[in-house]
């Protein structure tokens, strides 16, 4: 085993030790008694509910978790990496045609093996806590039209990106960079008219109230709206939510029929300001960009572990090929991925409160915005009082109680 081998090694352990701890934090820290905000909203019963759903989901992660990364060593260790490639090298097709097969069986080894969990989370976890509305056939049919679409998109990109590294020299990374900023904006543009509609139905909001109100909004804050849109998010869950997707004339606010049902109208007014704020505050822009920098970066450094035999090596992998050092430099990756998801956390929850801020100043009035998110948080059964560690590492959204108070002291 040599230094590369150990500092993956400890990378991934490590990574989910301390997530490990942070879980057991969260738990410890579940109270039995009602935080006031929330008194008239949970009852006892249901208060026990959210904290029983939160025990669940966060055992059954470990098992999860502990179970990948059993696999993962006995890959590694048993010299699975390098027995897939000499198998898949006899079939003499060209690098990158070699290299697909060698990935996509990984990925859907990976898949495989998670799938089973997939069906206990939906049909155990969610059924059991009365979330779930997907159907057996719902169920399946999603998954056959999530596996199309991940060839239909990712075999062109990933044959471009194995193409570079394969014949493009020193220029590999940056074209490889362009390609997927290039890619990142077409799925933006084209996700909300062509992909989304693949999974759910989305029906223009009906004339009266709500669409006056919303309308009416849009245009005292000037923002161009022109299509709001409702989605049968009850197809598959009883939980609500509503989120801003697309852009130019293909953006759209979206919002799930579940929280339509739970909520009046002026409260939707304050959910969909919220997330009007985040284009008018660029928030979605400047996230873009961050991950554009971050894409350029891992490219970059991509481009010199490439050719680096010790990381081959580390995986007891004889030959040197671009497929396999995507592979070994993503698990490398690791330990810099877990700092910048830190930041990138941090920097979300920075634009959640700017959000609310915006929201609250432009309708004139905290009580709705307060009022939905602790709907929100009733209906959904989340976790009151999150561990500030929990928080620190897994958290895009700051914690309810703290988003409470920011919005009193906001008017």
């Amino acid at each position: 085993m040599n230094f590369i081998a150990i500092v993956i090694l400890i990378a991934i352990t490590s990574d989910l030790i301390l997530n490990g701890l942070a879980d057991y934090l969260n738990l410890r820290r579940l109270r039995s008694e009602l935080p006031k905000a929330f008194h008239g909203l949970h009852d006892p019963e249901s208060y026990r509910k959210s904290q029983a759903y939160l025990k669940v989901n966060t055992r059954f992660s470990w098992i999860v978790s502990i179970i990948n990364l059993f696999i993962v060593l006995v890959v590694w260790f048993g010299k699975g990496f390098p027995m897939l490639d000499l198998w898949v090298r006899s079939f003499s097709f060209g690098p990158v045609v070699t290299g697909l097969i060698y990935m996509g069986i990984l990925i859907s080894i990976r898949s495989l093996i998670n799938f089973p969990f997939s069906i206990y989370s939906t049909f155990g976890i969610e059924e059991r806590f009365g979330f779930n509305q997907t159907s057996w056939t719902t169920f399946f049919l999603d998954r056959v039209k999530g596996v199309i679409l991940s060839l239909a998109l990712g075999i062109p990109l990933l044959s471009g990106l194995l193409g570079f590294f394969e014949y493009a020299g020193a220029n590999a990374w940056w074209y490889c960079w362009i390609s997927v900023i290039v890619f990142m904006f077409v799925i933006q543009l084209v996700a909300p008219t062509w992909i989304m509609p693949l999974f759910n139905k989305f029906n223009p909001i009906e004339e009266g109230e709500l669409k006056n109100a919303i309308m009416s909004y849009a245009e005292s804050i000037k923002f161009p709206l022109e299509n709001v849109v409702i989605m049968d998010g009850s197809r598959r869950s009883r939980k609500a939510n509503a989120f801003f997707t697309g852009f130019g004339k293909h953006r759209r606010i979206v919002l799930f029929d579940t929280l339509i049902s739970q909520h009046s109208v002026p409260e939707l007014v304050a959910v969909l300001a919220h997330e009007m704020a985040h284009y008018k505050n660029r928030h979605i822009l400047k996230m873009l960009g961050l991950n554009i920098i971050q894409a350029g970066v891992i490219f970059f450094l991509m481009s010199f572990f490439m050719t680096f035999q010790a990381l081959f090596d580390a995986f007891y992998m004889p030959h040197q090929s671009v497929y396999a050092g995507l592979i070994f430099f993503g698990m490398l990756y690791a330990p810099i991925d877990l700092f910048v998801g830190i930041f990138m956390q941090y920097y979300s929850r920075k634009n959640e409160y700017e959000a609310d801020r915006f929201a609250v100043e432009t309708t004139g009035e905290a009580t709705s915005l307060s009022d939905s998110l602790k709907k929100l948080s009733v209906s959904n059964l989340s976790n009151l009082t999150p561990h500030p560690f929990y928080v620190f590492l897994n958290y895009s959204h700051p914690p309810l109680l703290s988003r409470l108070k920011a919005i009193e002291s906001i008017l």
